[in-house]
């Protein structure tokens, strides 16, 4: 399979432009005073679908061949792919399948479900979602779209931070939420092309470092379903096509409590008036929080997601 690089995120650009929304690249002086930094935060949370993952998607579905997207497509998601997928595959007026577990947020459900696409719920503690997704793909004739380890997804993720070094310049770090690796992937190649200085460090949950785990032993490690309210962050593993290039271009990996991301929750909601959820704000807590020295750099932070129940971010910021 060919190498993501940066002419394949251009023409991932070129593909989705008109579909997917240019997000604004936000700042705060209230922030850049409490970190001593310059921050830049890509507000993929407004995205359409409410996160970065309707680049993937529609990137994905638009290099089909006709006969597949005849057929259609099915994936497997906590959310926020689920939700992208099901959108995209809207547009593209073709059949779209979705393998959710069923303690996804309801919200994150019923969305996938209103964009018309087929849910299928699973337990994550006990069942395979990829086997799961694979057995439908081959029992229907469905094409599979994974949600991180696919060429064309970690290429129409990338499109992220072409767009955020378009608007900033080159930066001195650039923080990125971790799940399977494929913003990070996506993100981290074009660093290196557009601002080959930049560090760049990924996120995960503190409950769920098997990234971390992986860049230090050098192999892909695999752990239990990690149990943080980082929904978009329970992955167990890397890809085999997310991992290689982490190594290549990602500089370090850190991770924050849940405790740490409702902070930043409140933070952000606070002094940027924006609603991010959990797994969108782990960057940002990082950054926020300390786990990253920030002071004297010019930072690109990627807030990843907005898709939260309105009452479970109320009470999480009341517990918190």
């Amino acid at each position: 399979m060919p190498i993501p690089n940066i002419s394949s995120v251009r023409t991932a650009a070129a593909r989705i432009a008109g579909v997917v929304h240019r997000t604004p690249v936000l700042t705060s002086r209230a922030l850049n005073t409490r970190t001593g930094a310059e921050l830049f935060f890509k507000a993929e949370h407004l995205q359409r679908v409410g996160a970065f993952k309707f680049r993937g998607a529609v990137n994905a579905i638009a290099a089909l061949d006709p006969e597949a997207r005849t057929r259609g497509v099915v994936a497997f998601s906590s959310g926020n792919h689920a939700q992208a997928i099901a959108l995209a595959a809207s547009l593209a007026s073709i059949p779209a399948v979705i393998v959710m577990p069923e303690d996804a947020p309801a919200m994150k459900i019923i969305a996938t479900r209103g964009y018309g696409a087929e849910v299928v719920l699973y337990d994550r503690y006990t069942q395979d979602r990829n086997i799961i997704g694979a057995g439908l793909a081959a029992e229907r004739g469905l094409t599979l779209i994974p949600p991180f380890n696919h060429l064309d997804v970690i290429t129409g993720q990338g499109t992220a931070a072409l767009e955020l070094f378009e608007e900033t310049g080159p930066l001195d770090l650039l923080l990125v939420p971790v799940g399977g690796g494929g913003l990070i992937a996506g993100s981290a190649l074009v660093a290196a092309e557009l601002s080959p200085g930049c560090k760049v460090v990924g996120v995960e949950p503190e409950t769920g470092n098997d990234a971390q785990q992986s860049l230090t032993r050098g192999e892909i490690v695999t752990i239990p379903v990690p149990r943080t309210i980082a929904d978009g962050a329970q992955t167990t593993a890397l890809g085999s096509l997310t991992f290689p290039l982490m190594q290549k271009h990602v500089s370090q990996m850190v991770t924050v409590t849940d405790l740490q991301l409702v902070e930043t929750m409140r933070l952000i909601a606070e002094r940027m008036k924006q609603i991010v959820e959990p797994t969108g704000c782990l960057a940002a807590a990082a950054t926020l929080q300390g786990a990253v020295e920030v002071a004297g750099k010019k930072v690109g932070v990627i807030l990843s997601g907005g898709n939260i129940d309105i009452t479970q971010f109320a009470a999480l910021i009341a517990r918190g």
